[in-house]
């Protein structure tokens, strides 16, 4: 933040020092006029400026949605992989591990999901991966089948908490600091920029910069209303984890 401070002082220092310099030129004139070429200049730079930041402040949080949701596609298609792999378990392992599957899927949907829209993921849900891990790898095999299917549940696995753990860094995920008040800030003065340069705007010619105005509140708003992954009109839904249950579901009637 300081160094942003100190660029920010450097340039307003240029420009003072530009105009002092131009001032004891005795050609320079002042330039008052509200369509001379100081106030057009500046305006093109602030619009320019807001439209910058106003993209990255929308690109951000969108290609972060779409690659959280992508996301969730793949831990819940390893749970469905994993629920199919376990048919070739020994003992009554395929019942243990299948049931585990589903609880979690299950806990996702119903525990979890509230709180990642509020950026937090739900401690429960990284133990009920460590402890079906731990009972998978201590499962004995009795033959060469029985051990490459306990060896493919384990991959499953460790593609879910993989998975999971890329889900833990969407959910808390936000755009860079300080981009949402500097687009609010540039927001604010395209706004005010023509009566800075000294305009006076008065009937039907207000209705351009109020309409300008409301554009930008919204633009702005939605910036905000975007920031999170699992919350706001691009939220991330749980369909792909309730795809994975219906799965299951087939699954546990077919076999």
């Amino acid at each position: 933040m300081v160094a942003y401070t100190l660029s920010i002082l450097a340039a307003v220092g240029a420009v003072a020092l530009t105009a002092l310099v131009f001032r004891r030129v005795k050609r320079a004139g002042e330039d008052r006029d509200p369509n001379g070429p100081s106030a057009a200049h500046a305006g093109a730079m602030l619009s320019a400026m807001f439209l910058l930041v106003f993209a990255i402040a929308i690109i951000v949080p969108w290609t972060t949605a779409d690659a959280a949701r992508l996301n969730t596609h793949a831990e819940s298609q390893s749970a469905v992989d994993a629920y199919w792999a376990a048919s070739d378990l020994p003992g009554s392992a395929p019942e243990e591990v299948r049931r585990s599957l589903r609880d979690y899927v299950t806990f996702v949907v119903r525990d979890e999901w509230p709180l990642m829209a509020e950026g937090k993921m739900h401690p429960l849900g990284a133990e009920r991966m460590d402890d079906l891990r731990g009972r998978v790898n201590e499962l004995q095999t009795r033959d060469g089948d029985e051990e490459d299917a306990k060896e493919t549940v384990l991959e499953h696995i460790s593609a879910i908490s993989t998975a999971r753990a890329q889900r833990t860094a969407d959910a808390a995920a936000t755009p860079p600091e300080g981009l949402l008040l500097l687009t609010i800030l540039t927001g604010v003065l395209v706004i005010v920029f023509p009566f800075l340069a000294g305009a006076r705007p008065r009937g039907l010619a207000m209705l351009p910069l109020v309409a300008t105005a409301a554009l930008l509140g919204f633009g702005i708003y939605l910036t905000w209303d975007i920031s999170h992954a699992f919350a706001g009109p691009l939220a991330v839904g749980s369909e792909a984890f309730q795809g994975a249950l219906d799965e299951f579901a087939r699954i546990a009637g077919g076999l």
